[in-house]
C-alpha cells in the first residue's frame, strides 16, 4: 500500500468516526474539511513563490509557465496572492473573504491584466486564475507578495499563506527568491520549513538567487557572478539546513527566451552584424543603446523594445550567441533559456518537487489531518493521532528529503566520494532507478537484472558503511536510509 492510499485509509476511518459523534453529524463544515483534506492528494502540488519585494516572482512565474500571465507592474493584482492552476479556459476569479466568489475582467496585451476597479483588495482573500498552459497540469504555481512590502497587508497576506496561524500547511513546497541574505530572510525560511517539513526539517524548499543578471550589472558574465553568488547562499543556508540548493536564474531573460519574438530576432540580427565599433560604444550603457541618434541599423523604439524585454544582460549575451554562428529564432531561444537558469530549476524542481509529488501532498494531508482532530476532538483522536504520527516520523521518502536538506549541513565521516554515492542513491538526482544507481536508462529498461545487480551492490556497499564503527550517529542513520534505498529497488527488480 502507498503512502498516499495509507492516508486516504486513516482518512476516511476519521470520518466515520466524526459521523459517530452525535456533536458533528450536523456539522456539514467538519466533514467539508475532511473532504478537502483528501482531495488534496489528487491535485497537482502546491508550489508558492516567495520572497522580498521586487525579487521577481511574478517574472518567474510567466517563465516557468510559458506565458505572461502574472502581472508584474506594481497594480493591485500584485498585493493580492493569487493561484495560477490549470483550466480549460483562461478565467480569473476573485476568492473574498468570507468565501464570495466573483468575476474578474481580464486583458491580454502585452501581458494579463486584472480589472479590480470594482474591487476593494482588501476584501479579496485571493485571484484564482485558471489558464490552459501545460506546465500547470502538473503543479498549481502561488504568486505571493513581497514579504517586505510597502503594504502591510500585502506582505501579512504572504506570512498568512507560507506561515498560518493555525499550523495547517496551505502549499506542499516553496521557492524561495533571494536577491541578498539577510536575517529575515533566514528567519522566514525557518518558519517555512518548519510548517512545510515539520519538526524534522525542510522537505520542499528550494532558493533562487533572482534578477541574476543584475547581479554582475548585465555584463555578459553576469551569470558567473550569480553562480557565484547563488553558491555564498547555498553556503550560508547550509548551516542551517533550510533548503538544498539554491539556483541562479534570470526570470527577465527566460521569459522572453520561452516568448521570443521572430520580428526581435530578426532586430537583434541587424545589431549583430552592425559596425562593432559603434555596437560596443552603444552597449556601454543603457542611455546610449537607446539613443535616438544612434547611427545603429534599428530605429531607437525597436532598441527601447529589446532593452525592455531582454535587459542589457540578455542583448549583450544574444548578439554574442548570434556572432557564434546561431541562425534562427529557436536556436537564439534555447541558448538564452539555457544561459538563464530555467532549465537548471526547472531540473532542481522535477527532482525535488514534481517526482516526490505524491510523498509532499501526503505529507501536508497528514499535517493538517493531525492538526483538525487536535482542534475538533473526538474519541478516536488519540487512535488517529496514533496512526500519523509514526508515517509523518518514518515513512523513508520523508527521510530522503531531510537527509537532502541536512547533508551539506552536517559532517560525516564519508569520504567525499561517498557523500555523492549517498546523495544519488537517496534520490539526489532523481527518483528514477537509473538516476539513483547512476545506470543509462535504457540499460534500466532492456536489462532489469542489471539494476538489480546494481542495487543489491549498493544495499551491500551502505551496509557495511553504517556499521563502521567510527561512524557518528548522523552517518550511521544516512547510512541505513541508503541501504532502505537499495532495498526499495531490490524489491522493484528482484531478479540478480
Amino acid at each position: 500500500m502507498s503512502t498516499s492510499d495509507r492516508v486516504r485509509a486513516i482518512l476516511g476511518g476519521t470520518i466515520q468516526a466524526y459521523r459517530g459523534e452525535p456533536a458533528y453529524r450536523q456539522r456539514p463544515d467538519v466533514f467539508h474539511e475532511l473532504e478537502r483534506i483528501g482531495a488534496r492528494l489528487n491535485e497537482p502540488i502546491r508550489i508558492a513563490l516567495a520572497g522580498t519585494l521586487k525579487a521577481g516572482k511574478s517574472t518567474l512565474v510567466n517563465a516557468l509557465v510559458g506565458d505572461d500571465i502574472a502581472p508584474t507592474d506594481a497594480t493591485e493584482a500584485t498585493r493580492i496572492v493569487t493561484w495560477f492552476r490549470h483550466g480549460p479556459t483562461p478565467k480569473v476569479t476573485a476568492i473574498h473573504q468570507g468565501g464570495r466568489r466573483s468575476n474578474v475582467p481580464i486583458t491580454h496585451r502585452d501581458g494579463l491584466s486584472f480589472d479590480l476597479r470594482n474591487l476593494n483588495p482588501v476584501e479579496v482573500a485571493h485571484l484564482d486564475v485558471e489558464w490552459p498552459a501545460q506546465e500547470l497540469t502538473q503543479a498549481t504555481i502561488i504568486d505571493t507578495p513581497g514579504t517586505s512590502s510597502l503594504t502591510r497587508d500585502a506582505s501579512e497576506r504572504t506570512l498568512r499563506l507560507l506561515v498560518p496561524p493555525d499550523g495547517v500547511p496551505r502549499v506542499d513546497a516553496v521557492v524561495f527568491l533571494l536577491r541578498t541574505l539577510n536575517a529575515a530572510d533566514i528567519a522566514l525560511l525557518k518558519q517555512i520549513g518548519g510548517l512545510v517539513g515539520g519538526s524534522a526539517g525542510a522537505l520542499g524548499i528550494i532558493g533562487v538567487a533572482s534578477r541574476a543578471d543584475e547581479i554582475g550589472a548585465g555584463r555578459i558574465d553576469a551569470m558567473l557572478s550569480a553562480n557565484d553568488v547563488a553558491r555564498r547562499f547555498t553556503s550560508e543556508m547550509n548551516q542551517t539546513g533550510i533548503c538544498q540548493a539554491v539556483v541562479p536564474v534570470s526570470g527577465l531573460l527566460a521569459m522572453t527566451a520561452r516568448t521570443l519574438r521572430q520580428s526581435e530576432f530578426v532586430a537583434l540580427q541587424k545589431l549583430a552584424a552592425s559596425d562593432a565599433t559603434e555596437l560596443n560604444r552603444a552597449l556601454l550603457s543603457v542611455d546610449r543603446f537607446v539613443r535616438p541618434d544612434s547611427p545603429l541599423p534599428v530605429d531607437a523604439a525597436t532598441r527601447a523594445h529589446l532593452l525592455e524585454r531582454f535587459g542589457m544582460f540578455g542583448i549583450r549575451i544574444s548578439i554574442a550567441v548570434l556572432a557564434a554562428g546561431v541562425a534562427d529564432a529557436s536556436g537564439l531561444a534555447n541558448e538564452l533559456l539555457e544561459r538563464s537558469g530555467l532549465v537548471t530549476l526547472r531540473n532542481v524542481i522535477d527532482q525535488q518537487f514534481a517526482q516526490r509529488s505524491d510523498m509532499l501532498k501526503a505529507h501536508t494531508a497528514l499535517v493538517s489531518l493531525r492538526r483538525f482532530v487536535e482542534s475538533h476532538p473526538v474519541l478516536a483522536t488519540p487512535y488517529v493521532i496514533a496512526d500519523i504520527d509514526p508515517l509523518l516520523a518514518d515513512t523513508h521518502a520523508f527521510e530522503e528529503l531531510r537527509l537532502l536538506s541536512q547533508l551539506s549541513s552536517r559532517t560525516t565521516t564519508l569520504k567525499e566520494a561517498d557523500v555523492v554515492l549517498l546523495r544519488r542513491i537517496i534520490g539526489g538526482a532523481g527518483t528514477a532507478p537509473a538516476s539513483r544507481l547512476g545506470l543509462d536508462p535504457q540499460v534500466c529498461q532492456a536489462n532489469p537484472q542489471e539494476v538489480s545487480r546494481a542495487a543489491f551492490a549498493a544495499a551491500q556497499h551502505w551496509r557495511r558503511r553504517a556499521e563502521h564503527p567510527l561512524n557518528d550517529p548522523f552517518t550511521t542513520r544516512a547510512c541505513r536510509a541508503a541501504v532502505r534505498s537499495a532495498e526499495a529497488l531490490l524489491t522493484e527488480f528482484p531478479g540478480r
